[in-house]
């Protein structure tokens, strides 16, 4: 079995979808590493069972494994949960036109769940011979500067039927940009943050929007550059971009809020990438216009993602209640677990598919008090807070009233207490105090 995988399925693998395919660059140095002909037999006799001609379980299989990689890679990488790729992308509602760029793409876990929203929601995709290329060959962009995650995302849009995406090696934040800007409609991406580049190694046309050395502002930047106009984004950021105090931090925050259309602020609970990391985050969704266009910000306080926020990160509920769209409705019960279903549909009654639907849902949301875990903050607000988007800065706690009873009150009632219990220990000393009563028996 050994010289079958060394002779034929590696040197398959490394010429597969053609000598010029992302597959075959990115396989051309793949190495068999499985060290024994029993552990191969074992791992063959696993799968053979699996309905391995169906697209969905080779992905699926595939997602498992990367879901058992348990180690952070460097310059701040790790892996993002697929609930919550799943919740960005149903955010921003892909189209089979679109052209959908992740620059910082990890094992790809973006595109591919863009490509299974598309499955799901528009299979005419698969009707039409234009829009059938446009999704094999045109849609999917990808980037990284790391060569093992580089061929882990070929081979995961591979085993989900995307037969020639554009997957590139990119030190996205150190080359220059010019064949990249405005060049896609779509971006969802999970950058790398809390690292820093000297300014030396930073691409000049970034700096020229923002001149930082922090990766997420850099990141930031690049987005803006590479959207086209009309174009989508939503991309997860450390908290530290909503209120940072910096003038690279208030730039960029200025800029989605005064030149593009700024649409969400999501805030995430901190036990999300853990165990990964422990920083808390937040999904920003906004609209490339350049010419303004916020009116107002929509918020949302996600307390639970329906897993546990500790190391563990174990399920709260059965796996089909979990993720943001469960068969059914959450109970309240349920949704205290799991937010995300509840998130959706808010953000679906704000912006309704049905732009002509006579229900005028809108109001209802975009009328909610502060208290409540979403709601909208106006513009003019947020130019007063100097563009902070942090959530809390916004947020209404409310104090319940409590009515305490006058000291003297509960003095007099302690007090009215202690007699009481005085006079019942002396009735029981009485008692005790008495002979017991004799007790004859029959002879």
């Amino acid at each position: 079995m050994f010289n079958v995988v060394n002779d034929h399925v590696f040197p398959f693998l490394r010429t597969l979808g053609g000598d010029g395919s992302t597959y075959a660059h990115h396989m051309k140095d793949a190495r068999f590493t499985i060290p024994t002909p029993a552990l191969l037999a074992k791992v063959v006799d696993l799968i053979s069972q699996a309905p391995m001609e169906d697209r969905d379980t080779k992905g699926d299989l595939y997602e498992y494994m990367l879901g058992k990689i348990a180690s952070a890679g460097a310059n701040g990488q790790f892996r993002t949960p697929c609930h919550i790729i799943q919740l960005m992308v149903e955010l921003v509602r892909p189209v089979p036109t679109d052209v959908m760029c992740d620059p910082a793409s990890g094992t790809c876990g973006f595109p591919v769940a863009v490509g299974e929203y598309l499955r799901r929601r528009h299979p005419e995709i698969f009707r039409d011979a234009k829009l059938k290329a446009h999704f094999h060959r045109d849609l999917f962009h990808a980037f990284d500067f790391d060569n093992t995650m580089l061929r882990i995302g070929s081979m995961n849009l591979l085993l989900h039927g995307v037969e020639q995406p554009d997957i590139r090696y990119r030190d996205s934040l150190a080359q220059d940009h010019a064949d990249e800007a405005g060049k896609y409609s779509l971006i969802l991406a999970n950058s790398p943050f809390a690292g820093s580049l000297d300014y030396e190694t930073c691409a000049k046309d970034l700096l020229a929007v923002v001149k930082t050395k922090k990766t997420e502002l850099l990141f930031l930047a690049l987005f803006l550059r590479m959207l086209q106009t009309g174009g989508r984004a939503a991309i997860i950021v450390p908290d530290g971009v909503l209120f940072g105090s910096s003038t690279a931090h208030r730039t960029l925050r200025k800029i989605l809020v005064e030149d593009q259309k700024l649409d969400a602020v999501i805030s995430l609970p901190g036990g999300v990438f853990k165990p990964y990391a422990g920083v808390s985050t937040a999904i920003l969704l906004f609209t490339k216009t350049e010419s303004g266009g916020t009116d107002h910000v929509w918020f949302y306080d996600v307390e639970a993602d329906g897993w546990s926020l500790d190391d563990k990160r174990t399920p709260l509920l059965p796996e089909e209640r979990l993720g943001a769209l469960p068969a059914t409705p959450l109970t309240p019960a349920e949704h205290a677990k799991n937010n995300l279903p509840d998130l959706l549909a808010r953000w679906d009654s704000l912006h309704p598919l049905n732009l002509n639907s006579p229900l005028k849902r809108e109001s209802l949301e975009a009328a909610r008090p502060r208290t409540a875990q979403s709601f909208c903050v106006p513009k003019a607000d947020l130019v007063a807070q100097n563009y902070d988007l942090s959530l809390n800065r916004y947020k209404e706690v409310v104090h319940a009233e409590f009515a305490h009873r006058p000291p003297g009150e509960i003095l007099a009632a302690l007090g009215g207490l202690e007699k009481e219990i005085t006079r019942e220990m002396r009735e029981l000393e009485t008692m005790l105090a008495k002979p017991p009563p004799r007790t004859s028996f029959p002879l």
